[in-house]
């Protein structure tokens, strides 16, 4: 019986195919994304050195959210990362969907933090 694989390991299989050609430095670290079905997780990340140089959640108690798994905590998580990246001096970064759709809370996270002032 030849069994169908689980979309996890499909988005970590195309994770690792874009990830062969994206790379983020000091100058411009990548930002990264991950989602769950509760959570949505952002971090701004410099490979070179293997550093975290900025992160954003919704488990971040400062966001306050009664709900952490739709469109809207993704743009306050967007927003949270883009100030904390803007205050460590960081303004052009990689964006990596993390193998996700560029979709739904991934997207809407990735457009408030442009209009926070971080360039893509």
């Amino acid at each position: 019986m030849i069994t169908k694989p689980d979309k996890n390991s499909v988005r970590k299989k195309r994770h690792m195919r874009v990830r062969k050609n994206l790379f983020g430095t000091a100058e411009r670290p990548r930002l990264n994304v991950f989602r769950s079905n509760k959570h949505i997780y952002a971090q701004l990340i410099d490979d070179i050195n293997s550093k975290t140089l900025a992160s954003a959640s919704t488990i971040d108690k400062e966001l306050n959210l009664e709900s952490t798994g739709n469109l809207e905590a993704a743009e306050k998580v967007g927003e949270l990362l883009s100030t904390r990246a803007q205050e460590n001096g960081h303004k052009n970064v990689v964006f990596d969907r993390g193998g996700y759709l560029y979709h739904g809370r991934v997207k809407a996270l990735a457009d408030a933090a442009r209009r926070a002032g971080l360039e893509f």
